[in-house]
């Protein structure tokens, strides 16, 4: 409902970049200049300061921004209300997860979501946890998903659940013998890690590095972008990994992969992640009541 102008003019002001602003609206970096520029004519003012590629706020964008925040939050209650006093929860909301939870924990909770909020119309976008958390930064996706901690202190992160991760090898491995491994033990067979930017790959570096080890003690000898593509090269008998408990159930029960716990378990957070603005959509609220509750009960089973 609120001019499109104010709107464009505000997500350009929040990401102070016309290009990130174009990526967030899905509009062309051209129809986003004009946009702004005929706000500025309305005005009769300049809105932005550009030097060297780079945008600031005037004095007077910054009272236009702080007003504009105020009128989408009242438009926002407005819309909420009347949402609720009408019933309707409807919409089109654009979540992003990281790979390990867009394959293997997502597609219940949102069928489960759909059931209940049919009119509601959902749009996943699947990248690694670096790409998730960029994506909530400039606004392109509603709500993250990600499986690694959040350093953005401009973000609202709120944990899901703790997720174990596990040692895989192939089914006649000598390391099937044991009922646990080290992580000493661990680096003297060929590794198997996620690329860079995995929330996957920088727990288990981590996780290395507590024990003392570095990089550079690390057999790695192969880098996958996916779950499935690490599965595939372990039951190949290329090397060994370390992947999420949940990811492995399918393989496990088939007898195609082996789970061999570590001697200093290694868990992680999956946690939401989204904007700290004060207006929200109502179908994105209930989106994420229902993801907390969902979590919950995760939880009260493990």
């Amino acid at each position: 409902m609120a001019d499109r102008r104010l709107q464009v003019f505000h997500t350009v002001a929040r990401l102070l970049s016309f290009t990130k602003a174009a990526e967030s609206l899905h509009m062309t970096q051209p129809a986003v200049t004009f946009q702004v520029r005929q706000l500025e004519e309305y005005f009769n003012t300049r809105l932005f300061d550009r030097t060297h590629n780079r945008i600031s706020l005037t004095k007077i964008g910054e009272q236009v921004y702080k007003n504009a925040e105020k009128i989408f939050e009242q438009y926002s209650i407005m819309e909420n209300s009347v949402k609720e006093m009408t019933g309707d929860v409807d919409g089109l909301l654009v979540i992003g997860a990281s790979i390990t939870i867009a394959e293997y924990v997502l597609p219940v909770l949102l069928g489960d979501f759909k059931q209940k909020y049919p009119d509601v119309h959902i749009r996943l976008r699947v990248s690694n946890t670096d790409g998730i958390v960029s994506l909530v930064e400039t606004n392109a996706i509603d709500l993250g998903l990600v499986e690694a901690p959040v350093n953005n202190k401009n973000l609202a992160v709120e944990l899901c659940r703790m997720d174990q991760l596990v040692a895989i090898v192939p089914p006649k491995h000598p390391l099937t013998k044991r009922s646990e491994v080290t992580t000493s033990k661990l680096a003297t067979y060929p590794l198997i890690f996620r690329e860079e930017g995995s929330g996957t790959r920088e727990v288990i570096i981590e996780y290395f590095e507590q024990s003392g080890m570095s990089m550079d003690d690390l057999n790695i000898i192969m880098e996958l972008g996916s779950v499935e593509a690490i599965k595939s090269a372990v039951t190949s008998g290329m090397g060994v990994s370390i992947l999420s408990r949940a990811a492995i159930q399918k393989e496990l029960q088939l007898g195609l992969l082996k789970e061999v716990k570590l001697a200093t378990p290694l868990k992680r957070p999956f946690s939401f992640v989204y904007q700290k603005q004060k207006f929200r959509l109502l179908a994105i609220e209930e989106l994420l009541n229902f993801a907390k509750n969902y979590c919950d009960a995760l939880n009260k089973k493990s």
